[in-house]
């Protein structure tokens, strides 16, 4: 399979953003996960209630539909979206230990969602850190990625 050209270039190697004008609308979805890693006593303050900021997941999911919102102005060359549909879940993983986010972003529009679903798990993962982070400055974000895209002239993306 040919690698695709990097669409976010001009011929002449300037940053550009990409003119979706003429793009069919189609409904597009992306569904990003990762998680946090921390100490199990973290976590346990967390499914515990415990935790002196309150209620951590309640409060990550709430920034996570926000970060997914706001992906436009924190990505340079991102299309603001009128976004259909943002879904979080947050699991808390004895595991892990830790917490496995995954975001769930759903558009009808010339242009897929996929940055937004990685906002929303990176900003539902740095809401965590942020809550947590007086009883573990060693928690560990990672492994977000992207694991299903459908929609929109390339079709459907299953990660393996």
């Amino acid at each position: 399979m040919a690698m695709a050209e990097f669409t976010h270039f001009d011929n002449d190697g300037n940053a550009h953003m990409v003119d979706v004008g003429s793009k069919a609308d189609t409904k597009r979805i992306a569904i990003v996960k990762g998680h946090i890693r921390m100490q199990p006593e973290t976590l346990a303050m967390i499914t515990d209630g415990t935790a002196k900021k309150g209620d951590v997941l309640g409060v990550a999911r709430l920034a996570g539909i926000m970060g997914a919102k706001q992906t436009s102005n924190l990505i340079p060359l991102c299309h603001p979206l009128g976004l259909d549909h943002v879904h979080l879940d947050l699991v808390p993983d004895a595991a892990l230990p830790g917490v496995q986010i995954t975001a769930t972003c759903a558009v009808s529009g010339p242009t897929g969602v996929e940055m937004e679903a990685m906002a929303a798990v990176s900003t539902a993962a740095l809401t965590v850190y942020d809550m947590c982070k007086a009883v573990d400055r060693g928690m560990e974000i990672g492994n977000i990625r992207l694991t299903h895209k459908s929609g929109g002239k390339s079709g459907v993306y299953d990660a393996e």
